[in-house]
């Protein structure tokens, strides 16, 4: 499928807006007629039928979602995905990259420039390793250069194919990059994975306040849609000076950061992520920032400790 490809149905995929009572939320929508008229929640129930069965080996479906752009999620996205692949070399794991308009995760992981190929069984993801894969709307671009303007309804078909007509196989964990916010994106991925048994959300953000305004909104969305939240990634907490390891705030956190937020909300903090510009050139660069490190990285140690806690709640 091309960004030109002009199949996909120009309606909504079924808003949780309507089942939830609040019809006024889909006042002046064009789709509105085709919506109450029924087909278009037989629509999308086919298409929520077809996703669950293509993930039926897919045991932990996790969603990593941001309030505000910019905290680093695409990164720890790809952070936690090569550690959890990392450290057991037999768990399958998969990165679904849904960000249509700013996909990260080829170039972060290593696999720019890639192509899918397709089977009698489906497209077939890229592999970064043996066990960790990728999808990604950039893999479908003629260049990286290219932009994707689409409206929601488009977004939501290129989505529905990422999760049924992809070959995924047999997957431990398939984690699902999201676009910051709460819209179109994260309506669909909820929707179509309604029955599929989403595990959880992991939340991204940064110590200061403007970036936690957001996440709370985040956080409300799950709860609205029924999405269990694992927890919070505070992402560049503090930078250590590598030469005298004095500590600095680059980003300070005036109301206590995500640890006080997730006290205040009952959330567990998974952990918190130093600032270490190693990380970043690693994702510029698309190479294994966990492999040329050793184990006393402040920051491989805290994704090892976020991993676990992801594990240990996946496994309760």
């Amino acid at each position: 499928m091309s960004a030109n490809d002009e199949n996909i149905p120009e309606h909504c995929p079924g808003p949780a807006s309507e089942d939830a009572g609040k019809k006024d939320a889909c006042a002046g929508c064009p789709s509105r007629t085709f919506c109450a008229s029924g087909a278009g929640k037989q629509d999308n129930q086919e298409a929520i039928n077809a996703v669950t069965n293509r993930l039926s080996n897919v045991k932990n479906k996790i969603v990593i979602l941001s309030g505000k752009g910019g905290v680093g999620k695409s990164t720890v996205t790809a952070l936690i995905a090569r550690q959890l692949a990392a450290s057991q070399s037999d768990r399958n794991v998969a990165v679904l990259d849904i960000d249509i308009c700013g996909p990260s995760q080829p170039r972060v992981l290593g696999v720019l420039g890639e192509s899918v190929h397709q089977s009698g069984s489906g497209w077939s993801p890229v592999y970064v390793e043996d066990n960790l894969s990728v999808m990604s709307i950039g893999f479908l671009l003629s260049s990286a250069d290219d932009a994707v303007v689409w409206r929601g309804p488009k977004k939501s078909g290129m989505i529905r194919q990422f999760l049924a007509d992809v070959d995924w196989g047999s997957l431990d964990y398939l984690l699902i990059d999201c676009p910051p916010g709460t819209s179109d994106e994260h309506l669909s991925i909820t929707s179509f994975l309604s029955n599929a048994g989403l595990t959880g959300a992991i939340i991204v953000t940064t110590p200061q306040e403007v970036a936690l305004l957001d996440v709370r909104k985040e956080i409300d969305f799950c709860r609205k849609v029924g999405v269990q939240v694992i927890g919070v990634v505070e992402n560049m907490t503090e930078f250590v000076c590598p030469r005298c390891k004095a500590k600095s705030e680059i980003f300070p956190a005036v109301t206590g950061g995500a640890k006080e937020m997730c006290a205040d909300l009952k959330i567990q903090l998974l952990g918190a992520l130093p600032v270490e510009p190693k990380v970043a050139r690693a994702a510029d660069e698309g190479s294994d920032f966990l492999s040329t490190v050793n184990e006393e990285s402040l920051v491989k140690k805290e994704v090892k400790n976020i991993v676990q806690n992801v594990i240990n709640f996946c496994e309760k």
